[in-house]
């Protein structure tokens, strides 16, 4: 008998994890970008290459956009994307690739800048219309080096009346998703460093503005797992950007340097009703520098969804009834039961069960796809960071 319930399997198979369409690309260190063979050269191939991680795992439906990076025509991105089984999901815009950004973009103390950044935030709203995109998600690079260097203060102030003329411009479906970074590239303070301060930010827009969380954006030794429950407590959790990091934004595959963290944010997840929520949306957010880019994606998701499972199988009677005796080792013993509990063979049997390959790894690899592409996608520039 599996150890997983049909409960737990009728969660897992709603499951579903937004893919980065810059994950496709090249990227690299501070030092240098490197290059792969096959590597896409415009957002048709990088959608190519997302849909085979759903194509081999079931967990991948939808494949989130960055303006400029995926200009195109959208609509036969669109139907591309519908034909390869997947559709096209959160919108990202950005703002810190652009000289006139140096100093600021919603919070520049220049209107004509700020204006500038605002309607490219427009046009990524007229992008969303045309691809059936619900989210809006704005990264801010936006910040100062040095003490003294800018009025903290007057930059939330425009930033808010920004984010006002932005969020003025959203469809009656469509959101707004304020993601927060702890530093980089800005030094001494980010104008959106912390949850708290996303949160302050949205809570003042409306109901159609959230916050994005990334794993990787906190600093070390941050309890994620509380930010998680309050801002479900909340109802303010817009989405995750799921990735996994050992100093700062590292951007690696979910769960490679801290397993067990990735378990405690996905109970919260369930303990709070964020799983399978329409209103919590799972997305990787990672750069692969040395390892292959749809391996690297199939790994990460296929992470997620065993770190689900285990979050599935914490005996939640069990650890209320602990926790209400104030019986310590009771209730963490329930916890680490579930985390060490492993559920790989159950979910290979369950795939197999679905008609997925038990190992989504080794099939891929078997399919011979990233020969294929290298063999085909000769000439041309390929896509990496601005493209």
């Amino acid at each position: 008998m599996s150890i997983l319930t049909p409960d737990i399997l009728t969660e897992l198979e709603k499951q579903s994890i937004e893919l980065p369409s810059w994950a496709f690309g090249n990227s690299g260190t501070r030092f240098r970008v490197f290059g792969t063979p096959g590597t896409p050269r415009d957002p048709f191939e990088k959608i190519s290459d997302a849909a085979q991680v759903h194509k081999y795992t079931a967990l991948a439906p939808a494949v989130a956009l960055h303006i400029p990076w995926d200009m195109s025509d959208f609509g036969d991105l669109r139907k591309h994307a519908e034909d390869l089984g997947v559709q096209l999901g959160t919108v990202n815009s950005n703002t810190f690739q652009d000289e006139d950004y140096k100093f600021g973009a919603l919070t520049h103390e220049d209107a004509a800048v700020r204006r500038k950044a605002i309607d490219h935030h427009l046009e990524c709203i007229e992008v969303m219309d045309a691809t059936g995109s619900r989210d809006l998600k704005i990264w801010l690079a936006e910040g100062s080096n040095y003490p003294g260097q800018a009025d903290m203060r007057a930059r939330q102030d425009r930033l808010h009346d920004s984010l006002s003329t932005i969020y003025a411009g959203l469809g009656d479906e469509q959101r707004l998703v304020l993601e927060y970074k702890f530093f980089e590239p800005s030094f001494y303070h980010t104008d959106v460093p912390d949850w708290g301060t996303s949160y302050a930010q949205v809570a003042a827009l409306g109901d159609k503005a959230m916050v994005c969380l990334d794993t990787g954006h906190h600093a070390p030794g941050t309890n994620i797992e509380f930010i998680v429950m309050q801002l479900l407590r909340l109802g303010k959790l817009g989405s995750f950007d799921f990735n996994s990091r050992f100093y700062a934004d590292d951007d690696l595959i979910v769960g490679a340097a801290d397993p067990f963290q990735l378990f405690r944010i996905l109970f919260e997840v369930v303990r709070g009703g964020g799983l399978n929520n329409p209103d919590v949306a799972f997305m990787l957010d990672q750069c692969h520098n040395i390892e292959d880019k749809i391996p690297g994606q199939i790994r990460s998701v296929l992470n997620v969804q065993e770190m689900t499972a285990r979050a599935l199988l914490v005996d939640r009677d069990a650890l209320a009834k602990a926790q209400s005796a104030n019986d310590v080792l009771a209730a963490n013993a329930v916890f680490m039961d579930a985390f060490y509990t492993d559920v790989r063979p159950a979910l290979a049997e369950w795939r197999e069960s679905r008609g997925l390959p038990a190992d989504p790894m080794a099939a891929f690899a078997a399919s011979g796809y990233l020969s294929q592409i290298a063999a085909d996608r000769v000439g041309g520039t390929q896509a990496g960071w601005g493209a």
